[in-house]
């Protein structure tokens, strides 16, 4: 008879289980703040000099449409604004405004708590490590295309 595996059995499972934790106690803490973890990764995105839709969207790795309605969102919340790039007229650029660049320290800080909360009982060399292995199977399961050839 064969063996069928069951649902503890699944690393998968095991890995949603800790983003989905790591997730929701992060988004409960950033509530307080009236932004969200997706709200929050442009502006730290953004913070950190990602400052069209189209860098921040490649950082995050989400999609370009997501990111503008994210900046549509933090932008009714005077957290983020729109600027036309005075080098280029068909560029815009992503600004923290005084608020927003005010409120990234402070959602930091809950970041860092956060993984501090899930991820402290490990040493760095143990965190690198973990690191490194999720970084290593998201890139086997998602290979990058080779470049193009001329």
């Amino acid at each position: 008879m064969t063996t069928i595996s069951g649902l503890h059995d699944h690393l998968g499972y095991w890995l949603r289980r800790l983003s989905d934790e790591v997730h929701s106690r992060f988004e409960a803490e950033l509530g307080r703040h009236d932004v969200t973890v997706s709200q929050w990764g442009v502006m730290v995105s953004v913070f950190h000099g990602h400052d069209t839709t189209k860098a921040v969207a490649a950082h995050m790795d989400i999609d370009p449409g997501a990111v503008s309605r994210l900046v549509d969102r933090l932008a009714a919340k005077d957290l983020v604004r729109r600027e036309p790039d005075p080098a280029s007229r068909r560029t815009v650029r992503l600004v923290l405004t005084g608020r927003g660049q005010a409120l990234v320290p402070v959602l930091a800080e809950l970041a860092d708590r956060n993984d501090a909360h899930y991820f402290g009982s490990l040493d760095p060399g143990q965190r690198r490590q973990l690191e490194e292995w999720i970084r290593r199977l998201i890139g086997e399961a998602h290979p990058a295309a080779p470049p193009d050839t001329p």
